[in-house]
């Protein structure tokens, strides 16, 4: 049995789960909501506000995907309760982000600025204080949406091992190389 799919899901106050024909099972909370369609195979019963993902037989296809639904729903369920938040930051000697509603500004070192349109799930702020670096603050009830979007933006300057500029999540440690070393002896 999968230790992941077999763990319970607590479906806190609020939150809607409905599973119609063909297991699209939709979720409704207080900031939105999502829609995931499922191995049909698999059965999902909720009970008492505990949601539970059961597989009908050991065979290696139903053993896949057992602990990857659970997985998703836990992460829908989190998602329209409570939403996520990921945080960026931009390191390096001329680096700067802003943002008008959801259009992102980013100036990287390049010719040109990079300009961004995030989604309309996806909320944003940028900080640019006097001494630190400027950061991104990205919110959003999907996470699937939200890894893809910081990804993205990541991509535009990834972090370079030998300085460590870039586009790094917060708290990111960065594995340094050593340059190379001066002269012949």
């Amino acid at each position: 049995m999968s230790r992941i799919g077999k763990s319970l899901i607590q479906v806190p106050g609020g939150v809607t789960i409905d599973v119609s024909k063909g297991n699209l099972v939709t979720v409704k909370g207080a900031k939105g909501s999502l829609s995931e369609q499922i191995h049909p195979d698999l059965k999902i019963s909720l009970e008492d506000g505990v949601l539970k993902v059961e597989r009908p037989t050991d065979q290696k296809r139903h053993r896949e995907v057992h602990g990857l639904t659970r997985s998703l729903i836990n992460n829908m369920v989190v998602g329209v309760s409570s939403g996520f938040t990921k945080q960026l930051e931009l390191v390096g000697v001329g680096y700067r982000v802003s943002n008008t509603g959801n259009l992102l500004e980013l100036t990287l070192g390049y010719s040109h600025p990079i300009y961004f349109a995030l989604p309309p799930e996806i909320k944003v702020t940028t900080k640019m204080e006097k001494g630190e670096n400027p950061t991104i603050i990205l919110e959003s009830f999907d996470k699937q949406l939200l890894g893809q979007v910081c990804a993205k933006i990541r991509s535009y300057r990834k972090p370079e091992p030998y300085k460590g500029k870039g586009i790094k999540f917060t708290g990111e440690e960065i594995r340094r190389k050593a340059g190379k070393t001066s002269g012949k002896k």
